[in-house]
């Protein structure tokens, strides 16, 4: 088996055009895809010319929205980023030294929640 990448994650969201507002406007992420597709829409959004994305999505059938955990995200200025996200509203944790760098964590309006490091930081 040859797997060569990750190519997107999901975020469950229940208001897609809030979620875009949020990922393009205060992450600064670039959309994707955004098409429509009988009852559903695939909106897909990454940061630049990132090789993963994140797909914005209703729930599934028994999903819940603001389920995903655990993603890292990395910014070459830790400290900017974590400004320019209180300035717009997001709750930010730290940032905050630990034994492989620095760290903040923070969470959508749907509640998916993100680790953000500073580039390098491992």
């Amino acid at each position: 088996m040859t797997i060569s990448q990750i190519q997107t994650i999901t975020a469950f969201v229940d208001d897609q055009d809030r979620a875009k507002r949020f990922y393009t406007e205060v992450l600064g992420f670039a959309v994707r895809s955004d098409r429509t597709m009988g009852d559903n829409r695939w909106l897909e959004v990454a940061p630049g010319d990132s090789g993963t994305a994140i797909v914005l999505h209703k729930p599934f059938p028994g999903a819940s929205a603001g389920t995903l955990g655990g993603v890292i995200l990395a910014s070459a200025d830790l400290d900017d980023t974590v400004a320019r996200l209180r300035a717009d509203g997001a709750q930010v944790d730290g940032p905050a030294d630990m034994p492989w760098g620095r760290q903040a964590t923070f969470a959508d309006p749907d509640g998916n929640s993100y680790v953000l490091i500073a580039d390098g930081a491992r």
